[in-house]
């Protein structure tokens, strides 16, 4: 039987693309439509949390520190929309994931979210045709660190998870999420709390993972 082919895992936020570079321009973008000039701008990266604050929670705050009258949930809801819009990919990014699957890996996104706001990310920056697989967890109901959304990945792209690795930028869903799938792990950037996972590598970039990967 032939070997199945070996599975490279990526997040999406923060790891293939700079989502707080793209909160910022929303920020100003939302604050300026909303007339709350750069306070507001500086109001709502202090409380996005690196988007890990629930956006039903940043909003209602919002509601309540600038008197905006919009119900929380449409607010939630054009968001969902309107950030994907603000977002971007870096050509040796593209390249990086093309070079993987020359190379015969599988590569997949595999990032916890809302279906609607990281599919619509993954479809402005062609990351989605790029890959093999996104898997995105709003759609298969199961969230990182659980093993389980990448043997979903796994699955739907005809890789195996022997092998193969996890890249990305959080400790507590991306590495030990990958640790606990038995990948090995690259962790974007040093956010290290005492009780953090250790990943195989830390790298400044998700550019200088691909050799990594292709290397392994």
């Amino acid at each position: 039987m032939t070997d199945l082919p070996r599975l490279a895992c990526f997040d999406l936020d923060n790891t293939l693309i700079d989502r707080d570079g793209a909160f910022l321009k929303w920020a100003r973008w939302w604050a300026d439509l909303n007339g709350l000039g750069e306070p507001g701008v500086e109001w709502l990266v202090a409380h996005d949390n690196g988007g890990y604050r629930p956006r039903a929670e940043l909003f209602e705050l919002a509601r309540e520190r600038f008197g905006i009258a919009t119900p929380a949930d449409e607010l939630v809801a054009s968001y969902n929309e309107e950030h994907p819009l603000f977002t971007w990919v870096e050509p040796d990014v593209m390249d990086g994931i093309a070079s993987l699957r020359s190379a015969g890996w599988r590569v997949a996104v595999v990032t916890n979210g809302d279906t609607v706001q990281q599919d619509l990310k993954l479809e402005y920056t062609q990351i989605g045709a790029a890959v093999d697989y996104a898997c995105v967890s709003g759609t298969v109901g199961v969230r990182k660190p659980d093993r389980r959304i990448f043997e979903v990945a796994a699955a739907r792209t005809g890789a195996t998870l022997d092998g193969g690795w996890m890249v990305g930028d959080h400790p507590a869903y991306d590495i030990a999420g990958g640790i606990a799938a038995g990948l090995r792990t690259i962790q974007i950037g040093r956010h290290l709390a005492a009780d953090s996972p250790v990943a195989d590598h830390y790298v400044d970039s998700v550019v200088d993972a691909f050799p990594v990967v292709l290397a392994g």
